[in-house]
């Protein structure tokens, strides 16, 4: 079994008619088992007549791939010799959006009749497998879960979709099975390294797929433990104190901030997965949640006082976080500018996260090319640096932290829209070349300002040091 993401995630996903602007949107926290993983952001141009087979280096995982494929981003691990590939997150040239995976875990009663399998599809190779050979959010359930059907999953699986008009959450629990729900257009869900799908309509396929013969399996092995309907959640998924203390708090949280009107228990077993608000949720909306630590509440870890509960929980953003990202499509534009993938590198508490149009040919060689150790070039440990250099002296630089935040989300929103503007009447490769430029320009602009902060925080962190003399001329 592939273990880079044992740390586990959480996951965002909104549908359109619950944002501000009609976006879809699917986000999630990139958690690993270590602090430092570093990752890389690139473009996989597209391949025709290839003939290759897929080989993961993490579980033995072989299977030939399609010898055609979309051009997609992903945002793999650097060290792939080592720790796999772990493409993670982004979009193909069809502005379909996918993140994998969400970590899930099936309880043993299940388990026990479908059991894993060792070589079977990991999340080291899930997305690499998938995302250049599907056409919309809805295809690519379809076609993942073929290959469960095929090849078998090792482990327990929340993989996203979205596309322009659907948003769909994927959970792969046991050996072969697994359910995915269309996420209504009104509402929004937040998923958090425990199954979440609640009741499963299995006449309704607008809205619900699943693995084939998943009713008659649960039947067989008498897994149903409600006297009515289909509850995904309670049948294979765990619930237990691990639960209570890693998982739920997280999705609490979540619904908290969207939803501040309704009380709940963060340690409930009962939190919904489909959600309703009246607020319209926004990029920066999801962005907070993502990059919270239970922010104003006595759960903080970060917060003074507190101290009989402020570890309790663990918290949504982490040290383990290497990358956070919000894949938004938006449908208030033309499709060539509609796919936005807003990435953050470094902890999303203290980073910002920078847009990159979907519709581009390559990244900025500071994201493509990430070392293994810190260096002065690299986005991601320019990032890292920034997170840990906050971190330090929390109490000192968090003010200043949001404040560079709140200047770089104002900036960051204005490039979106210039360079929306001045692509109108721009199509086909005229534009992607404009595009991609244009995330190139970001990366300049961020680097700017990013390393200037750096150095602000350097500057007063120096004088805040301990070993200080305060001398009395007088004496």
């Amino acid at each position: 079994m592939a273990t880079k993401h044992l740390s586990a995630c959480t996951t965002i996903l909104v549908g359109k008619k619950a944002s501000i602007d009609g976006s879809t949107m699917v986000a999630r926290n990139d958690d690993t088992f270590l602090p430092l993983t570093p990752q890389r952001f690139y473009v996989e141009p597209a391949v025709s007549n290839r003939d290759e087979v897929w080989v993961s280096n993490q579980n033995g995982f072989k299977a030939p791939l399609p010898k055609n494929g979309y051009r997609y981003s992903l945002t793999p691990n650097a060290d792939v010799a080592k720790e796999g590939v772990y493409a993670e997150s982004g979009f193909n040239e069809k502005n379909v959006a996918m993140s994998a995976t969400e970590s899930v875990y099936g309880n043993e009663r299940a388990l026990a009749y479908d059991p894993l399998v060792k070589n079977g599809l990991a999340e080291d190779s899930l997305q690499s497998m998938v995302l250049p050979y599907i056409d919309s959010a809805r295809d690519g359930v379809k076609y993942l879960g073929n290959l469960i059907k095929k090849y078998g999953s090792p482990e327990g699986n929340g993989v996203i979709f979205s596309d322009h008009n659907e948003v769909w959450y994927m959970e792969i629990v046991t050996g072969h099975h697994w359910v995915a729900q269309r996420i209504p257009d009104d509402a929004y869900a937040v998923a958090a390294n425990q199954v979440a799908i609640q009741q499963v309509d299995f006449n309704d396929s607008d809205n619900f797929m699943s693995s084939d013969g998943i009713q008659e399996f649960v039947e067989k092995y008498h897994l149903n433990n409600h006297k009515t309907g289909f509850d995904f959640r309670r049948i294979f998924g765990t619930d237990n104190e691990k639960d209570r203390h890693y998982n739920t708090p997280r999705v609490w949280y979540g619904q908290h901030y969207f939803n501040p009107e309704i009380e709940q228990d963060p340690t409930s077993s009962d939190l919904p997965f489909i959600c309703h608000t009246d607020k319209k949720i926004t990029v920066e909306d999801i962005e907070f949640v993502l990059g919270s630590h239970f922010n104003e509440t006595k759960y903080d870890p970060l917060a003074p006082g507190n101290e009989d509960t402020k570890t309790l929980f663990r918290p949504i953003a982490m040290n383990r976080t290497q990358n956070s990202h919000v894949l938004q499509i938006r449908n208030d534009v033309t499709g060539g500018c509609s796919a936005i993938m807003w990435l953050c590198f470094g902890v999303p508490a203290f980073s910002p996260y920078v847009p990159f149009f979907a519709n581009a040919n390559d990244t900025d060689e500071s994201y493509a090319n990430t070392p293994l150790h810190c260096d002065d070039e690299s986005a991601y440990w320019m990032y890292r640096k920034l997170s840990m250099l906050v971190e330090t002296h929390y109490s000192e630089f968090a003010q200043d932290d949001v404040d560079f935040l709140t200047d770089s989300k104002e900036k960051l929103r204005r490039h979106v829209q210039d360079t929306i503007d001045e692509a109108k009447g721009l199509k086909g490769s005229e534009l992607t070349n404009y595009l991609t430029e244009q995330n190139h320009q970001v990366v300049k602009m961020m680097r700017i300002a990013t390393e200037h902060f750096n150095h602000q925080l350097i500057e007063k962190g120096l004088n805040l040091s301990k070993l200080t003399f305060e001398y009395d001329k007088n004496l």
